[in-house]
């Protein structure tokens, strides 16, 4: 396989990360019925963006994330799954 195609398949399999995490996230989220504002607003982080997929965010802000909803890492990434 060429380099060129490692790493698309890097690359795509890095969105679908993302994607699934930003979606694990807005979950959270909403079953708590925290809106994006007020999540911003309390933390300073731009919620929005990493639910859109659009940051690609570190395990420090995951963690300062899963604080705010009061959920731990492992409580976060319990039944996550990754389809590739």
């Amino acid at each position: 396989m060429s380099d060129f195609c490692s790493q698309m398949i890097e690359q795509k399999t890095n969105d679908i990360l993302l994607s699934a995490i930003a979606l694990r996230i807005k979950q959270f989220r909403e079953e708590r019925s925290i809106t994006q504002e007020v999540f911003t607003f309390d933390t300073n982080i731009n919620i929005g963006r990493i639910e859109s997929g659009k940051s690609n965010i570190t395990i420090s802000t995951l963690y300062k994330i899963c604080k705010y909803m009061d959920i731990s890492l492992a409580d976060f990434f319990n039944g996550f799954s990754l389809e590739l």
